[in-house]
């Protein structure tokens, strides 16, 4: 590391999720912890480095393209990840002297590219600097996907998808949207408080909060704070949980007493907002294919006094090998692309690609075709995704209805689509909710 600690570990960091594929949340959580004498200030400066960087990758690239006779995709690995680290800091962030950004970013270049990749990356960011209202972008009117794509940092195939669904103005909006801070919601544990309890004694803590209008138990937290360091945390008041995840439990039409298989329940989110809308009553299994994972859904459970929850390990795809016709309520919150929670991790939108959506949608038939045969007669399937792409979510919905004749679609949503009619299936999205994009589909078994 350089003298400057937080730039040194944004860019190790960095370097590790876009050149070797880590997991950014994971690969920071492991650098802030080896590096716990950063002061909070440092801390915060280097966590909006990393994800600010990775977000804006494909934006970074377009502009500094413009300015190196060496393209990006051709640099050596370590001074691309530093030249964009630093025009980063000098494109959105304001705070930063442009000064500091350049010449920390020479330091850097010393210290991890190739020797005389200093006095380059020295000149590419001051040339930068000096043409920076001058960058080129796509025509918006003959190419709006290219546009969009450099100009707000997206892989353009996904641009692309989202044109064909919203249109090219809700595209630009979605694209925004995604590019902006995650909201931060927690889910009030009705087990032990109630939300109007939590929401007094979170203000009691000095802690701002915004209640859901969609989901009855959500709060949005408005100011920053550790929330692992407040006393109703400790005690399992609440957990955090998007609101659109949120909403999912809220319609489900789960009660007391009832049967339910969650199939791919890690980390253990809906599955623990279940338990709490069924009072600890009745029982719940939680299947996940990793041990580990099962691990998180104990935590939770146990964190909230969720008792009724059996964690199991099991293939989705082999559910009719070891369980018949026997759930009054099944849910598959199915394994997707996660196009519509983009905001929530900068690496998403440049670890997938067009065909994953192909592979995706094919196992999340597979999942629904076993997931069906463990509903009993009368009983409810769920079936949601995070994504926004029509292959996963709405020709998902028309295949299972065709292939599965004794199921429909319970109408009990609250939404309609565009010609005002409720057809039991509905997609959130930024554009009409303000939420993450979030699919949810509930089908209805035959009584015979």
């Amino acid at each position: 590391m350089t003298k400057d600690r937080a730039r040194s570990l944004a860019a190790e960091v960095i370097y590790q999720v876009l050149e070797e594929g880590a997991f950014a949340n994971l690969c920071l959580d492991k650098a802030l912890f080896a590096c716990r004498e950063l002061s909070v200030r440092d801390r915060g400066f280097a966590t909006e480095l990393v994800y600010g960087t990775i977000r804006q990758k494909g934006a970074l690239d377009w502009c500094l393209d413009q300015f190196a006779k060496t393209k990006t995709a051709k640099m050596d690995p370590w001074l691309r990840t530093i030249l964009r680290l630093s025009a980063y800091q000098m494109l959105y962030l304001d705070k930063v002297p442009v000064s500091a950004a350049i010449n920390e970013g020479v330091e850097l270049a010393k210290h991890y590219a190739p020797k005389g990749a200093a006095g380059f990356a020295n000149a590419v960011l001051r040339a930068l600097d000096q043409g920076r209202g001058k960058i080129k972008y796509p025509d918006k009117g003959k190419n709006p996907a290219g546009f969009m794509a450099a100009k707000y940092s997206y892989p353009q195939w996904i641009v692309e998808g989202w044109i064909k669904i919203y249109g090219r103005k809700n595209t630009e909006k979605m694209c925004a949207y995604f590019n902006e801070p995650s909201k931060l919601w927690i889910r009030a544990n009705s087990l032990k408080i109630t939300r109007e309890e939590l929401k007094e004694e979170l203000s009691e803590q000095g802690v701002e909060t915004r209640e859901s209008i969609y989901a009855p138990l959500g709060l949005e937290i408005l100011n920053e704070v550790n929330l692992r360091t407040l006393t109703a945390f400790q005690k399992g008041h609440f957990l955090v949980q998007d609101e659109s995840s949120m909403i999912l439990g809220t319609v489900s039409g789960v009660r007391p007493g009832m049967r339910v298989l969650d199939v791919c329940a890690a980390p253990g989110g809906k599955t623990t907002h279940l338990a709490q809308l069924m009072e600890n009553r009745g029982e719940i299994i939680a299947c996940d294919i990793h041990e580990h994972r099962l691990e998180l859904i104990k935590e939770n459970a146990d964190k909230l006094g969720a008792n009724i929850i059996r964690t199991r390990l099991q293939d989705g795809c082999e559910l009719s090998k070891n369980f018949g016709a026997e759930f009054d309520l099944v849910l598959l919150d199915a394994p997707c692309s996660g196009l519509g929670v983009l905001g929530r991790r900068a690496d998403l939108r440049w670890n997938k690609r067009r065909g994953d959506i192909v592979e995706l949608a094919a196992l999340q038939k597979e999942l629904l075709a076993q997931a069906q045969s463990t509903v009993k007669p009368g009983g409810t399937l769920i079936y949601s995704t995070c994504t926004t792409t029509v292959e996963e979510d709405e020709k998902n919905v028309e295949w299972f209805l065709e292939n599965y004749e004794d199921f429909t679609l319970d109408k009990r949503l609250p939404w309609t689509d565009e010609t005002g009619e409720n057809v039991g299936s509905y997609k959130l999205s930024p554009l009409k909710e303000g939420t993450d994009g979030f699919f949810i589909a509930i089908f209805k078994r035959g009584e015979n």
